[in-house]
């Protein structure tokens, strides 16, 4: 009897994958898309179909002209059967080979495989979190403006106080770890029993865009939008053509003011989870200074899984980049503002073996931002 034939396809929301051969288990051949309009390239979504209890190696090729080549060494690919539960595979990179080359082995043993970069954070889910979320009782939900391909973005607003946080995520659309970071957030500040979540919301007011990049992320892309823009270099002109996601939010944002900003991303090379901040802009103050030092050492304290001794080094004094948020928003309101950064591979400051870095870590890096915000709330006036 004929067994079922191996495919791979990747033609759904978030997928992306380039079938160069696909001949049995032991010779399959794939490519990832470039983002449109653009060479970025890195993030993979793929199903695998037929292949239950037949081991495959799978070969991704070409990749030493990613995005990022040094996120590929000691990286082990995500997978899952049911597309909730994510765990780990067997991975390797080799550079020389196949002008870089991973190969993903596994032996599905059921029908279908869902393979990924990281654990991908769907359009639906977003819209269901969006609506879950959003009826909850003092939740407001607003439609600050829509991406080029007309796909909203959406900002939750919690809270009454009078400061007012903002907090945002996916500019790089494949970054997906930072919407279940959001996810986590946004879960614990509508918990009414949550002390943390009520002195946060009666200090001030949330704005939470948890996908600031919908084209992106339904296009399968790394770090652009449907124009092939990186948002995150947009902050200093953004334009209703080119990137009409960051000039809504920062028309909301100049509304409203902001005390407090974190935008939340993915590292694909570093296995550590950091932030970033502004040192380099040019109107820094001692407060600002002191305070992202405060909300690092306190994160710190919270969360096993943040650290503080590895991550990017400081722009010199004045030659901060401020096309980027946080050095924007920084420098517009003189508030702490940060970019929080978690890895695609696993911490190995405190590895997991069976999922690596994944959606309930984020989650729960999310929780505990929140409550390292509300030890220092009363000082960001």
């Amino acid at each position: 009897m004929i067994g079922p034939m191996i495919t791979v396809d990747a033609a759904f929301d978030g997928g992306n994958i380039v079938v160069r051969r696909c001949i049995g288990p032991d010779d399959i051949e794939l490519a990832i898309r470039k983002d449109a309009h653009s060479d970025f390239y890195q993030w993979f979504h793929f199903r695998l179909s037929g292949a239950r209890g037949v081991p495959c190696t799978i070969r991704i090729v070409d990749l030493a002209g990613s995005a990022y080549p040094g996120g590929w060494p000691n990286y082990r690919a995500a997978i899952s059967y049911d597309r909730v539960d994510w765990t780990r595979t067997d991975t390797s990179y080799d550079a020389t080979a196949g002008n870089g080359t991973l190969t993903i082995r596994v032996t599905p043993d059921r029908d279908s495989l869902w393979c990924a970069y990281f654990a991908p954070y769907s359009i639906e889910r977003h819209h269901d979190l969006v609506a879950r979320i959003g009826a909850m009782p003092g939740v407001a939900v607003e439609v600050l403006g829509h991406s080029i391909e007309g796909q909203t973005i959406d900002c939750l607003h919690i809270g009454d106080g009078p400061l007012h946080y903002w907090l945002y995520a996916r500019q790089h659309p494949g970054e997906t770890m930072a919407e279940w970071w959001m996810e986590g957030a946004l879960e614990r500040l509508v918990d009414a029993s949550d002390p943390v979540a009520r002195r946060l919301r009666q200090r001030g007011t949330f704005h939470i865009v948890p996908n600031m990049n919908p084209d992106g992320s339904c296009r399968g892309h790394l770090r652009t939008n449907a124009a092939g823009v990186n948002l995150n270099r947009e902050w200093a002109a953004p334009t209703a053509e080119k990137s009409p996601e960051v000039l809504a939010v920062l028309t909301a944002m100049q509304a409203t003011g902001c005390d407090f900003a974190l935008d939340v991303h993915g590292d694909e090379a570093i296995p550590q989870v950091f932030i970033a901040g502004f040192e380099g802009i040019p109107s820094i103050t001692n407060s600002q200074v002191a305070l992202l030092g405060d909300y690092k050492a306190r994160l710190e304290r919270l969360s096993p899984d943040f650290q503080t001794r590895v991550g990017y080094p400081p722009a010199p004094a004045g030659k901060a980049n401020l096309a980027m948020s946080t050095n924007a928003v920084a420098e517009r309101f003189g508030c702490l503002a940060m970019t929080l950064e978690m890895p695609f591979k696993d911490n190995d400051d405190l590895p997991d073996a069976r999922a690596g870095w994944s959606p309930g870590r984020s989650k729960a890096l999310g929780r505990d931002c929140l409550a390292a915000l509300a030890e220092l709330v009363d000082d960001l006036r």
